[in-house]
């Protein structure tokens, strides 16, 4: 059976695995906790405990799981396995690196460090954007490592615009420092949104530390199609000008 679990920091929810885990269990504890978040529009931070008590999963109970987390893998913002057993440990481990979202193995005497963990994780995202409509300039600011979801909501503003617009005029790259991937998820994820829209834009500026200028080439190698200039961090506004200036002008920049 599953089992909620109550003493736990806020934000958090935790399921203690015990015995054998049937479908129903899956339809009476892990259905509600998803469909709560998702009717709360909140995210789920995940503690899930299968200790030395966990016997099995029935084939049913196997299937509610894949079929629950593909239908609300985006609701997740971070998730912490407690569990001794091998196989959960070296199974969480082969496909943690493709989930939407951090996820991390502790062992069983390592609970109060799961729950450490999954309540520190940082909130919001890691890209927050905004388009200005009347530049035609997509202005992404960078802050923390960049997760699916981020590349998700980036795709849904860019998509909105582009069914009644045949391009979009410019993408600004704002960030003092480039933060990296949540994991290897949110990498393909990236490597995906540039695939499905770099022919849709006509420049790409960097407004950067200049430790990121070896961003450069890389940005023009993705965006093919479009004109790529560096400029300084300050520089946002000039990087806004330079990106929807007409493409026979162009403002000074410092790149």
């Amino acid at each position: 059976m599953l089992e909620r679990l109550k003493d736990v920091p806020a934000g958090v929810d935790a399921v203690k695995a015990v015995g054998t885990v049937s479908k129903n269990d899956y339809e009476r504890v892990i259905e509600p906790l998803v469909n709560g978040a998702r009717s709360e529009g909140r995210r789920i931070r995940l503690l899930f405990e299968l200790g030395p008590e966990f016997r099995s999963f029935t084939p049913g109970a196997a299937w509610e799981d894949l079929k629950t987390g593909v239908s609300s893998l985006r609701l997740f913002e971070g998730c912490a396995i407690v569990s001794d057993i091998g196989w959960v440990r070296e199974s969480t481990r082969l496909t943690s690196f493709l989930m939407p979202c951090p996820v991390r193995v502790f062992g069983n005497q390592e609970h109060d460090e799961a729950l450490r963990w999954v309540s520190s994780l940082p909130e919001g995202p890691g890209i927050s954007h905004r388009l200005m409509t009347e530049t035609q300039v997509l202005v992404a600011e960078i802050q923390q490592p960049l997760r699916a979801q981020d590349f998700d909501a980036l795709a849904l503003t860019v998509d909105s615009w582009l069914e009644v617009h045949e391009k979009l005029t410019g993408v600004v790259l704002h960030a003092r420092e480039f933060p990296g991937w949540e994991n290897a998820g949110s990498l393909l994820r990236h490597v995906r949104f540039v695939r499905d829209h770099h022919r849709k834009v006509r420049r790409v500026a960097l407004a950067a530390d200049s430790k990121l200028a070896g961003l450069v080439p890389h940005l023009a190698n993705h965006f093919v199609q479009a004109e790529v200039r560096r400029f300084g961090y300050d520089e946002l506004d000039d990087a806004v000008a330079w990106s929807a200036s007409p493409p026979d002008q162009h403002p000074t920049s410092a790149g």
